[in-house]
């Protein structure tokens, strides 16, 4: 492992001689263990170890963080923005809420980011770590406007890595749509981000990720979410166009009548190779999930949905659901589902699905006994197979938006 990474520390620039040590001795603790491979349960299916040692000989940690292209902005709804250059914070523009009532400001600094993991690519994390953003909207504050993090990735992230970490805080009885907008240059780079969101009560934050241009990225993302009294949590995932992708998504239904969602819907191409691993802690009475995860995969691509919903014995009424589809339209093609279920509670509705097949080619018949040509009825067929998980978008712009982004990834622009 050592001989894959090539890690300069003078390259990260620290505050305290205290955070110098320890960013070292979280590489330290890093290399012990290395990169997650198929003999932890959670990465059997995507073995990140054997993955970034075959397309990667040597790995250096980036320290730039320059604009060298001007960002096009989205012009389909009006927003707020903030924007990331290479994982780190360069600027922001709240230009349609109250100063006061939506705090943004750069996380710097590995100390202010306190969160407990035995994931090792924590401490990949905490060792190497430029920084991101932290956002926070006050109490009974409902903001006007989305936000829209432009993740922008320069065209000289060849074998680098880059790690940030980043901090959400929704105060009580506010609520925020946020946007994640990765776009940049061709560029084979890993990225390895933690982001921790806490809800508090009466609160609700609609999370959304785009990934906007194709990418040779290696890409994984913790999110650790933590929810208060009769909060909402939507977690909308739109990230075709990466060679490789892992989320890995924890969310605590802290207290009762929480809901979350997370929806996502895929089209994946030649190498690529995306996952999503969920779980989702029922942890006080009458609170609800669902999920909805849909791929489709052509070629000789590799989708992966693992899925816990885990409710304690005191999260009576429990009401829980998942459900997993993929399309598969190669033979080489793959998809993994691996739902479960730990309950221990005994009046709850908890209840998984899943199921794979081809295209349907009677309904292929149709469009083209209707004058479709082939290619174009079957991107007919994937675009309604995907656009369900937009259904219960309210925001007629938004909703209009990201049906464009995925009919643009299933066209492959």
């Amino acid at each position: 492992m050592e001989n894959l990474f090539n890690i300069d520390f003078t390259k990260i620039s620290t505050s305290t001689k205290k955070e110098e040590f320890d960013r070292k001795q979280n590489f330290d603790l890093f290399l012990k263990n290395g990169l997650p491979n198929k003999k932890n349960e959670n990465w059997k299916f995507s073995d990140l170890n054997l993955i970034i040692s075959k397309n990667f000989k040597k790995i250096t940690n980036n320290d730039n963080s320059k604009l060298d292209k001007k960002i096009e902005l989205i012009n389909d709804f009006d927003h707020n923005h903030i924007i990331l250059i290479n994982g780190v914070f360069k600027s922001c523009d709240i230009k349609f809420e109250e100063k006061k009532k939506l705090k943004v400001e750069s996380l710097n600094s590995i100390e202010n980011f306190k969160y407990r993991s035995n994931n090792n690519l924590h401490y990949l994390n905490k060792a190497l770590s430029l920084g991101g953003f932290i956002l926070e909207v006050q109490k009974d504050y409902k903001c006007k406007k989305p936000v829209v993090i432009y993740n922008y990735f320069t065209s000289n992230l060849d074998n680098k890595i880059i790690n940030n970490s980043n901090k959400i805080k929704l105060n009580q009885n506010s609520e925020l749509t946020l946007i994640e907008y990765n776009i940049g240059e061709k560029s084979k780079f890993f990225k390895n981000t933690f982001e921790k969101i806490n809800i508090d009560k009466g609160s609700s934050l609609k999370s959304i990720i785009i990934q906007k241009t194709k990418s040779d990225g290696y890409f994984y993302k913790n999110i650790s979410s933590f929810q208060d009294y009769n909060s909402s949590y939507q977690n909308f995932i739109l990230s075709s166009g990466l060679k490789f992708n892992k989320l890995d998504i924890d969310i605590n239904l802290e207290k009762e009548n929480c809901n979350c969602h997370i929806l996502s819907g895929l089209s994946l191409g030649k190498n690529e190779h995306q996952e999503i691993k969920t779980q989702i802690n029922h942890l006080a009475p009458n609170c609800k999930s669902y999920q909805k995860i849909k791929n489709v995969l052509e070629d000789n691509s590799h989708g992966v949905y693992q899925g816990k919903i885990f409710v304690k014995d005191n999260a009576q009424k429990t009401d829980a659901y998942q459900l997993s589809k993929a399309l598969i339209l190669e033979d080489q093609a793959e998809f993994n589902a691996k739902p479960e279920l730990e309950i221990y509670a005994d009046d709850v509705k908890c209840s998984h699905g899943s199921s794979s097949g081809s295209i349907d080619a009677d309904a292929i018949h149709y469009l083209m006994t209707r004058g479709i040509e082939l290619q174009n009825a079957k991107k007919l067929l994937i675009n309604g197979f995907l656009n369900e998980i937009f259904e219960n978008v309210a925001e007629e712009k938004i909703k209009t938006f990201l049906e464009k982004c995925i009919k643009e990834q299933i066209d492959g622009i």
